[in-house]
């Protein structure tokens, strides 16, 4: 490199050789004169530096803790756990991850004030990244003693604002299910995957085995779809008028063939056809939240059973899908039928019989009650039929022998036609309230009839001497005010009703009546092979055509009832 006054100037230099294929020579043939002489090994001396060097490298390590973000939020979280603000503006607040720095002051009061408000139930309009961060907080264990409280916490802030931020669909499902395997809760997942729909694949087999195998009476559709070849949700039907009916019905008739075939074969479906041995599935925990991993750890081993895998479990589903869909179209007179739908007889009818007498029901619940009272016009009425009471009624003058002449008085046609023409325009009056206040059919008049006219004191009102209490009345004897137990046509009716009743249904009517009936009924029903609303349809039934009104009200016997079951009992 040579400098001149043009400036920097650089050469290159090539190391070049003109031996060509010169070959290495074996080792045997060094020259040994060319060796050199072995010579002594020398002492190596080590400085006063180098001692130091090797006593640093040979001492322990102190390992200094790792603090990171997450653990710095969590250790902040316990800190604040308590804490309360006064009522407080709102202010926005957007953060990708949301922490506590990174609120001003204006923020974490509003913050503050709002997460109180949440935890006494009451859940005000706020922006999603304050919703985000008390969910951090719950997620890592603060702000709840026992994880079931947590998941609580969880869910209501899911429902509270899911339809306001369609964003918590996407995390919050799958950190529920987190929080449930980590704390080893056992927790219904259906809600979670109907909600989430990209996780419907281990959860949802997660379910789909709870349910086959415990509770089939909690099967979803959206969980049930995971096992059928049949997509409903591309059906017209589905799609249209049908999806309601679809949604309520196809589990129900899932879970009645699960009873139909224990019944019948003394194993349910999942026992029947066993699906393959679980799969350890390995889940990362708590993905894309704040979440600090020295808590619960990075991962959960799941063990999943992949029903959904079982062919003949599988056409079943499809073919229990595609029947109840037809048996609806028909009973909503939708026009055309899937073809090809193939299931044993006895199949057929069971669901054929469990869906009229549902859409049966539900068409009552539409109905309402068979007869409609006007309270106002029933208390008008039995004002005015006081008025007719007290008219035929006869004071006693407190003076012996004057017995028979009362009696002669009322019978006599003087004194009766005296009484009716006084109180002639108050029972026209009365009629026409009893009239108005109460519309029902005709099969059911005559009962509202003999109900008013018991609330005006006995007998039936206008009637001649054969509708009162009695054949003979003393002096300063008044119309009896208690109302008899039962009727003879009343007891008639209910004698009828009970000897119409299977053993079964008896046997459902006297349990329904005991403390926690309902869940007694249901387990009578799995065990008769059947399911207690099919019960409590077949007993309705029979309730009115005998006695022309219901007995049972959701999964509880109606008063009347109650006091009628020493009739059942016989």
């Amino acid at each position: 490199m040579a400098k001149d006054r043009q400036g920097l100037h650089f050469s290159e230099l090539v190391w070049e050789s003109t031996e060509q294929n010169v070959a290495i020579p074996p080792r045997g043939t060094v020259d040994e004169g060319s060796r050199k002489p072995k010579s002594e090994p020398v002492k190596k001396t080590t400085s006063g530096y180098d001692t130091v060097q090797l006593q640093l490298w040979d001492m322990e390590e102190s390992v200094e803790p790792v603090t990171t973000t997450e653990s710095e939020f969590v250790q902040r979280a316990r800190e604040l756990v308590e804490h309360k603000e006064p009522a407080a503006l709102f202010v926005p607040f957007k953060s990708y991850w949301p922490t506590y720095g990174h609120m001003t002051g204006a923020q974490s009061r509003w913050y503050f004030f709002w997460r109180d408000e949440v935890r006494q139930g009451r859940y005000p309009k706020t922006d999603l990244s304050y919703i985000f961060l008390h969910i951090y907080e719950l997620i890592n264990g603060v702000g709840w003693d026992e994880p079931q409280e947590g998941c609580r916490q969880l869910g209501l802030l899911w429902e509270a604002y899911r339809d306001s931020y369609k964003r918590l669909d996407q995390y919050l499902g799958g950190w529920i299910a987190d929080f449930s395997f980590v704390h080893k809760l056992d927790i219904p997942l259906s809600e979670i995957v109907a909600r989430s729909r990209g996780l419907a694949g281990d959860l949802a087999e997660l379910e789909l085995v709870r349910c086959l195998s415990t509770a089939p009476e909690q099967l979803s559709i959206e969980v049930l779809s995971v096992m059928s070849d049949y997509d409903i949700s591309k059906s017209k039907f589905y799609t249209g008028e049908g999806k309601i009916a679809a949604d309520r019905y196809i589990p129900q008739v899932v879970a009645l063939i699960d009873a139909y075939v224990a019944r019948k074969h003394g194993s349910n479906l999942i026992t029947m056809f066993p699906p393959a041995p679980p799969v350890v599935r390995e889940r990362y925990l708590f993905r894309s939240a704040v979440y600090d991993i020295s808590l619960y750890g990075y991962s959960v081993l799941v063990p999943v059973i992949r029903v959904s895998k079982s062919p003949p479990l599988r056409s079943l589903i499809t073919r229990l899908f595609r029947l109840t869909e037809n048996k609806l179209r028909a009973l909503m007179g939708y026009r055309g039928r899937l073809k090809d739908v193939r299931v044993d007889a006895d199949m057929d009818d069971l669901v054929t019989r469990f869906l009229e007498r549902e859409f049966r029901k539900a068409e009552l619940e539409e109905k309402g009650p068979a007869v409609v009272i006007d309270q106002q016009k029933l208390e008008q009425l039995a004002s005015d039929s006081e008025v007719v009471r007290s008219l035929l009624t006869v004071e006693d003058t407190g003076e012996p022998g004057h017995e028979d002449d009362a009696e002669w008085i009322i019978e006599s046609e003087g004194a009766h036609g005296g009484a009716e023409s006084a109180g002639e325009e108050s029972v026209a009056n009365a009629n026409e309230r009893v009239a108005s206040a109460v519309s029902a059919n005709e099969d059911s008049s005559a009962k509202a009839e003999e109900q008013a006219g018991r609330m005006a004191g006995g007998g039936r009102l206008g009637g001649t001497r054969e509708d009162l209490p009695g054949d003979s009345l003393s002096a300063g004897q008044k119309l009896a005010d208690s109302q008899p137990p039962a009727s003879d046509s009343e007891a008639d009716r209910w004698t009828l009703f009970a000897s119409e009743l299977t053993p079964l249904q008896r046997e459902a009517v006297l349990t329904l009546a005991e403390e926690d009936g309902s869940a007694k009924v249901q387990r009578l029903a799995a065990g008769a092979g059947t399911m207690a609303e099919l019960l409590y349809d077949e007993i309705n039934e029979l309730a009115m055509d005998s006695l022309g009104d219901l007995i049972i009200d959701g999964e509880e016997l109606t008063e009347e009832c109650l006091s009628m079951l020493d009739y059942i009992k016989r």
